[in-house]
């Protein structure tokens, strides 16, 4: 193993890609895939700011620092198939002899003693290079871009029509949203995907421009009158469309309760959840919020929760004019409260209001990536599963529909949202098309760490539990404990990401198909357990929709009754 190949690969942190097509770099695929999904998290299709490591959410870091990374790299290069590298927040800190069943990757993110799990602390530790953010997917290097969560957007969009309207068709329907970064991004497409018009506020002009350019926005306004004039006529003709609208959200969304301007759904995704560097106070010109940011952080923070709280008293004040308004899981509604604003918590998280029931069924993101490189590999893996699940409407017309709306970024991606038994059956066929050469080169799958057993969020995933378990962090550490003990190909435990540090366990995992009989038994054991685990987690808090699920599949749970 050369250092020369290690510079080619990380060297430049503005031009990383991962490389493509059937020749090994690593030792075996099992370290190839993770070595191509990191520089994949780094790619500048993908990142956000790669010249910093950041891929997005704010400050959410595929490695702690660029020597992190090269010695990451260095160390995947040379892993052998019974070894195990141990990850410490972005740093490569050890190599065990474990065993070929065993994970090749374990990582840890973020991970504080809870009486220590504040902003301030975790940033006084990562001043000292002791830690990083990992947000989900980029300290787990399974970031595939904003259609990370494009499908659970559309998925929650259609939930929230068939709830409130009758119907997961939202032709005629009006969205307001906030925030087109990394996760934020997926929601224009989305919307237009699930037949809406929406109006999405962005104070960044350079994320609105990274959504026109790839096609997940389709117009700009000039104006706040222009942009409802666009929105309103697309609706009264029953046509989707997505508009975007340079302004802060604190200016924006007041003004718009103000004039009694009506929405069918009203929701937010700006990184609140770091108001440091995930949310610009309404005060500071745009231009001007880096600098005081390095400049006085105290003042910006004091700043920014003041525009937090203005935000959504706007967003409360659009509930009382009759709008169905809840959080998209950033934490804005926590930043409020902790401001000062008592009744912050009026309107609910998307997951109690929308999502739970699927949650119950071990019903989540899915996710994909073919490490060859080729687009025509994503159509064929989409044809097998059209095949596959004739009756699931959301995910036929889902299916249908991306091929042509979704610009992959980097490594071609795709996300579905799949539950127990579906997913095992999924891994299984992608496995054999990567066996009898119909995909030219291994595919990983994996998901979004906003899953059904993986996470305890009690502001986003697991708010308003049923048994008031919403803090309980022993679930995601049990997931990720049997999702090692089933052989995933690498496992991660992360803390804050989503909602930010002091508020949420979380854990990931990919496992490769590379068409082999060991990938198979892999793949069986793993999208088993993984989504298992949520059927397991929502039984236990009495759900009847999990303890009917765990019935039906024969689920051993020993304390469900």
């Amino acid at each position: 193993m050369s250092e020369q190949l290690v510079e080619s690969l990380v060297g430049d942190l503005s031009a990383i890609r991962a490389p493509r097509g059937s020749a090994l770099n690593a030792r075996s695929w099992q370290t190839e895939a993770p070595l191509r999904m990191l520089l994949n998290n780094l790619d500048a299709e993908v990142a956000e700011h790669p010249e910093s490591l950041v891929v997005y959410g704010g400050s959410g870091r595929a490695a702690r620092s660029h020597d992190a990374l090269r010695a990451i790299v260095r160390t995947l290069l040379r892993l052998g198939d019974d070894e195990t590298l141990l990850v410490q927040s972005g740093k490569p800190v050890g190599v065990f002899r474990t065993h070929v069943g065993a994970p090749r990757v374990l990582i840890a993110n973020s991970l504080l003693v809870p009486a220590w799990a504040t902003w301030d602390e975790f940033r006084r530790l990562e001043a000292q290079g002791l830690t990083m953010f990992g947000q989900m997917t980029a300290g787990s290097w399974i970031y595939i871009g904003t259609q990370g969560i494009l499908q659970g957007t559309y998925q929650t969009f259609c939930a929230a029509g068939e709830m409130h309207f009758g119907s997961p068709d939202l032709a005629g329907r009006t969205i307001l949203t906030s925030g087109l970064g990394g996760m934020g991004g997926a929601q224009p497409l989305a919307a237009t995907m699930a037949g809406a018009a929406i109006l999405c506020v962005d104070v960044d002009q350079r994320s609105i421009d990274r959504r026109l350019a790839t096609r997940y926005v389709d117009e700009q306004a000039s104006s706040l009158d222009d942009a409802l004039a666009r929105v309103r006529g697309a609706a009264a003709e029953g046509r989707a469309l997505s508009v975007a609208l340079c302004a802060n959200a604190a200016d924006v969304l007041p003004a718009l309760a103000a004039r009694g301007e009506h929405f069918d759904l009203v929701t937010d995704q700006t990184a609140a959840h770091d108001p440091l560097t995930g949310y610009v106070p309404a005060e500071v010109p745009f231009e001007e919020a880096a600098g005081l940011r390095e400049r006085d952080p105290d003042r910006y923070l004091h700043l920014a929760s003041e525009s937090i709280v203005t935000h959504v008293r706007a967003m409360l004040e659009l509930v009382r004019q009759g709008c169905y308004v809840f959080d998209y899981g950033n934490n804005l509604r926590g930043e409020a409260y902790r401001a000062g604003l008592s009744d912050a918590f009026t309107y609910p998280g998307f997951v109690p209001a929308y999502i739970r029931p699927l949650f119950c069924r071990g019903i989540g993101p899915f996710r994909w990536a073919v490490l060859s490189g080729d687009p025509s590999d994503i159509a064929r893996i989409d044809d097998e599963l059209r095949a596959l699940f004739p009756e699931d409407g959301l995910l036929q017309r889902w299916l249908t529909l991306a091929p042509g709306r979704v610009a992959f970024q980097g490594l071609p991606a795709r996300i579905c949202w799949l539950g127990y038994g579906d997913r095992a059956k999924a891994g299984r066929a992608i496995n054999e098309l990567v066996r009898s050469g119909d995909v030219s080169a291994p595919v990983v799958i994996g998901r979004d760490h906003l899953d059904s057993g993986s996470v305890a969020s009690p502001y986003r995933e697991t708010e308003s539990m049923r048994d008031g378990s919403d803090a309980i962090a022993d679930w995601p550490i049990l997931n990720a404990l049997l999702n090692t003990a089933a052989g995933a190909t690498w496992v991660s435990v992360h803390h804050g990401g989503g909602v930010g540090i002091g508020n949420s366990i979380h854990a990931g995992m990919v496992v490769l198909a590379d068409g082999t009989d060991d990938a198979a038994d892999r793949l069986e054991r793993v999208l088993t357990t993984d989504p298992g685990t949520g059927v397991m987690r929502h039984a236990d808090a009495g759900y009847p929709d999990a303890l009917e699920t765990a019935h039906a599949v024969g689920l051993d749970l020993p304390s469900a009754s």
